[in-house]
C-alpha cells in the first residue's frame, strides 16, 4: 500500500498540465471513462511515464450512466460464449474481493418465472450454469429456486398474476462514477499525470506517426502540446470523432446505444432483493440503490449528442410499463425521483439492431503511435485497459512488465475490512450515527481518516448537507480538494448522485453546495452565480427533453443548456 495519498486538488491538477507540456510521455491516454481511466492505471504500474487527458468530468459520458452492476452478462449463455462470461465473473470477483472492495458489493436478485414447467427448466438451466461458473467468484453461491409463496415473501410488491415463481442468484454493485474516479485518482497516486477539463483539439504528426496531441485547457483557454510515444483513443462513441482530426478511416465502427434508467424511491416498491428479466428488447433491472430503486434499461441506437444524450418520454414510458407488468402497485410518472440517459459504445455488425451487437472490445492501431480500443462493457474494463496498454508497449523501445493491474487495489481498498468490522467503534469515536459511518465507508473505504481530516477543527462540515441531507458537507468539500471536481455537474451528478437522488434533481442543494466548494476552487460570488445558473438550466433542460414524445424532440430540449466547461471571459 501506498503511504500517502495523491489528491486530484486544484493545484495537482496545474502541476499535472505542466508535466503534460513539459516532458515526452511512454503513453498518453485520451479519455477518462472506465476503460481510459484503468489504461493510465496499467500503464503507470508497469514503470511508464503516463498521462491521462479527459475533455470533461471523470466518467462524465458512459461511465457514470451505467445500470451500476459487475456482472457476468447472462445473456451471453443464450449467444453460448462462455469465454466471455467467464471472463466477466473473473472481474467480478476482482472488484468485489481485490480491487476495489469498498466501493462494490454483492446483492441478491431473483429472474420471475412466468409459465410453469419450461421457464423453469430453461431459465434454471441457464441461470444454473451462470452461478457455478461464478462460484467463489466475488458474490455468495447460492442458487435458490423458488415458488410463488416464496418469491411473494422475496419480492412482496410483485404482482400474484405475473408470476408463478422465481430464481434466486447473485450480482455485483458498483457505484460506477467514484469508481472510474477512484481509477484515475489510483493512477495519479502512482505518477501519472492527470487533467481533467483538457480536451484534444489535434494531433502532432512525425513523418507517418503520431507524436501527441494538442490540447485546450477549457478552464483557462490556454493551449498546449502533449508529446508522447504511444497515444491511446479510449473515448468510447467519440473515438471516430478524433479519428477524423487524423484525415483516416477507422478501422473499425462503434455505434451508439442509449440506455435509459429511471430513479423511484425505495419505499414504491416493497423488496428484499433485485430483479432481472427479459423483456423483448433488452433486459429489465429493477436494482436496489441505497434509499432507491434503479429500474432500467433501453437499447436503442443513437445518432444525435453524444455529450448529452436525452430520455424522452417514450423511454420512460417504455421502462415504466415493463417494470409494471411485474408490479402490484403500478408505477407513476409521478414516482420517478431521477433519470438518466447514457450511451454504449458498440462494435458495429451486420444487424440493425444494437440489442445485437458486440459486447466485446477491439484495438487496432490506424496509424503508428496511436492505439484505438471501443466496445466491451463496464465489468470488463481492466481486461480492456490491457489489451490497449498491450498494444502500445509494442512499440516502445524498452522491455515493459506485463500488466500487474490484478494485484493493485484501488485507494481505499487497502485495510477497508478491518475499518468495516470496527464501524460501531468508529461510530462512538467520531461521535457519527452509524448508518453514517457506514455510507462513508462504502464511498472512501479507508480514505475516511484523510476526509474527516478535511473537517477537523470545521465541526460545521460533519453535518448534512442542506437540500441533500444524505450526505454531509464535508464529501463536498474533499471532492473539490481531493476528487478532481471543478464544476457543480461534477459535484451533483457524479462525486455524489445528488441530481438522480433528490425529487428537485439537486436545485436547493445546489448553492450550499457551491459555496463549500468557492474557497476550494478560487471562485468569485459571480463564478457562483454563474455555476448555479448553469446548473437550474441544466436540470429545466432535463426535465423538459423527458416530456418530449421522441428521441429528436428530446435531444432539441436538452441543448437548451450550455456547456459550463468553456473557458471563463
Amino acid at each position: 500500500m501506498l503511504s500517502t495519498t495523491a489528491p486530484l486538488s486544484p493545484s495537482a491538477r496545474a502541476a499535472a498540465l505542466d508535466r503534460l507540456a513539459g516532458e515526452e510521455l511512454d503513453v498518453l491516454v485520451i479519455g477518462a471513462g472506465v476503460t481510459g481511466a484503468g489504461a493510465a492505471l496499467d500503464a503507470v504500474t508497469r514503470g511508464l511515464r503516463v498521462g491521462l487527458v479527459e475533455a470533461r468530468d471523470f466518467a462524465a459520458g458512459t461511465s457514470s450512466r451505467s445500470t451500476k452492476l459487475f456482472h457476468g452478462g447472462l445473456r451471453y449463455l443464450e449467444q453460448l460464449d462462455f469465454a466471455l462470461v467467464f471472463e466477466a465473473l473473473k472481474e467480478r470477483s476482482l472488484a468485489l474481493n481485490r480491487i476495489s472492495p469498498h466501493l462494490a458489493h454483492p446483492v441478491p436478485f431473483i429472474y420471475p418465472l412466468r409459465r410453469r414447467g419450461l421457464d423453469r427448466l430453461y431459465a434454471g438451466l441457464g441461470i444454473g450454469v451462470y452461478d457455478v461458473m461464478g462460484a467463489g467468484r466475488g458474490v455468495p453461491h447460492h442458487l435458490r429456486h423458488h415458488g410463488r409463496k416464496k418469491t411473494l415473501e422475496l419480492f412482496p410488491s410483485a404482482s400474484r398474476d405475473a408470476l408463478v415463481g422465481s430464481i434466486e442468484f447473485y450480482e455485483g454493485q458498483v457505484d460506477d462514477a467514484r469508481h472510474t474516479m477512484m481509477l484515475a485518482r489510483t493512477a495519479a497516486q502512482y505518477g501519472a499525470a492527470v487533467a481533467t477539463s483538457t480536451r484534444v483539439v489535434g494531433f502532432l504528426r512525425e513523418d507517418d506517426r503520431v507524436a501527441g496531441v494538442r490540447v485546450r485547457d477549457l478552464e483557462s483557454g490556454r493551449e498546449l502540446e502533449v508529446r508522447a510515444k504511444q497515444t491511446i483513443n479510449a473515448t468510447g462513441v467519440w473515438i471516430a470523432e478524433l479519428n477524423e482530426m487524423l484525415g483516416g478511416r477507422a478501422p473499425f465502427t462503434v455505434r451508439a446505444s442509449k440506455g435509459v434508467h429511471l430513479v423511484v424511491p425505495r419505499n414504491r416498491i416493497n423488496a428484499r432483493t433485485g430483479l432481472i428479466t427479459r423483456t423483448e428488447k433488452s433486459l429489465l433491472f429493477i436494482v436496489p440503490w441505497g434509499a432507491h430503486w434503479i429500474v432500467g434499461t433501453t437499447d436503442t441506437d443513437w445518432q444525435l449528442d453524444r455529450a448529452h444524450p436525452a430520455a424522452s418520454q417514450a423511454d420512460i414510458d417504455y421502462l415504466l410499463g415493463h417494470a409494471n407488468r411485474l408490479l402490484a402497485d403500478p408505477l407513476t410518472r409521478d414516482d420517478v425521483v431521477g433519470v438518466y440517459a447514457g450511451l454504449r459504445p458498440l462494435l458495429a455488425g451486420e444487424s440493425d439492431s444494437t440489442s445485437t451487437l458486440s459486447r466485446e472490445h477491439a484495438v487496432a492501431s490506424p496509424v503508428r503511435g496511436l492505439i484505438m480500443i471501443a466496445g466491451g462493457k463496464y465489468t470488463t474494463y481492466r481486461v480492456m485497459a490491457a489489451d490497449a496498454v498491450d498494444a502500445a508497449v509494442r512499440e516502445l523501445p524498452q522491455r515493459v512488465p506485463a500488466s500487474c493491474t490484478e494485484e493493485v487495489p484501488l485507494v481505499g481498498a487497502d485495510g477497508y475490512h478491518g475499518l468495516w468490522n470496527a464501524r460501531a467503534l468508529l461510530a462512538e469515536q467520531t461521535g457519527l450515527r452509524q448508518p453514517v459511518v457506514e455510507h462513508l465507508l462504502k464511498r472512501y473505504g479507508s480514505l475516511l481518516p484523510e476526509l474527516l481530516g478535511v473537517a477537523e477543527g470545521r465541526p460545521e462540515l460533519l453535518q448534512p448537507l442542506a437540500g441533500a441531507p444524505d450526505y454531509l458537507q464535508v464529501e463536498i468539500v474533499y471532492a473539490a480538494s481531493h476528487e478532481g471536481a471543478l464544476h457543480l455537474d461534477d459535484l451533483l451528478a457524479r462525486r455524489t448522485r445528488i441530481s438522480i437522488e433528490t425529487w428537485d434533481r439537486g436545485l436547493s442543494a445546489a448553492p450550499a453546495v457551491a459555496a463549500l466548494v468557492a474557497p476550494v476552487l478560487g471562485w468569485s460570488p459571480a463564478d457562483v452565480d454563474r455555476e448555479v445558473e448553469h446548473y437550474r438550466l441544466r436540470v429545466l433542460a432535463e426535465r423538459e427533453s423527458q416530456s418530449q414524445p421522441d428521441d429528436l424532440a428530446a435531444d432539441a430540449a436538452r441543448l437548451g443548456a450550455p456547456d459550463v466547461r468553456l473557458p471563463r471571459p
